[in-house]
């Protein structure tokens, strides 16, 4: 009898990463949608990639959604301290670090014989999803509740700023995934890793 392979991803991350792939979907469609109602570029989102409808549904949507990232994000967050993987997997980093490895990457000669360690490149993309999605957060909260969030609005320099922020916010997690999504298909036993976490 053959010994089973070590654990990649242990069961709560692999939780937490597909309950937040379906909270990206939700906020990004129903987003899309609340941002067609007034938007402030010169551009809509197609209909038929939007959901809720109509503003109202939208908004359901982007709320319960919204919850479902905020709860499955802090979960995510205490786990990966408690357990000391945030410590063990993101650093350490350093600049240099990431740039070999994004040159590397794009000479088509960065490694993924390990997927049980991450390159500079992923520490890095990350890190900065884990700070994006604070951000998302935060400015969401305003537009939320603007009037209950005075020096939050305030730090993010109004409304208005607030709203261009949280979709700037979402546009970067939006790249984030379109890259996660190529490097997959690049390397797709590691999608294999996050369903069975070997």
């Amino acid at each position: 009898m053959t010994e089973a392979s070590p654990s990649i991803h242990p069961a709560w991350l692999r939780a937490t990463h597909w309950l937040n792939a379906i909270a990206v979907v939700i906020l990004a469609m129903s987003g899309w949608r609340i941002y067609n109602a007034a938007p402030f570029f010169d551009f809509r989102f197609a209909k038929a990639i939007t959901l809720g409808g109509w503003l109202g549904g939208a908004i359901q949507w982007h709320f319960a959604a919204m919850w479902l990232l905020a709860a499955n994000g802090l979960a995510y967050l205490i786990l990966n301290l408690a357990t000391g993987r945030l410590r063990a997997k993101f650093f350490p980093l350093s600049p240099r670090a990431v740039v070999a490895d994004l040159v590397a990457a794009l000479r088509g000669r960065l490694s993924h014989a390990d997927l049980s360690r991450y390159n500079a490149a992923q520490r890095a993309a990350y890190l900065f999803v884990m700070l994006d999605a604070v951000l998302l957060v935060l400015s969401g909260l305003v537009l939320w509740k603007s009037v209950q969030f005075p020096v939050l609005r305030e730090l993010l320099c109004g409304y208005e700023t607030a709203r261009r922020i949280h979709f700037f916010a979402m546009s970067a997690l939006g790249a984030f995934v379109v890259v996660h999504l190529a490097m997959v298909a690049l390397v797709p036993r590691s999608f294999l890793t996050m369903i069975r976490g070997r």
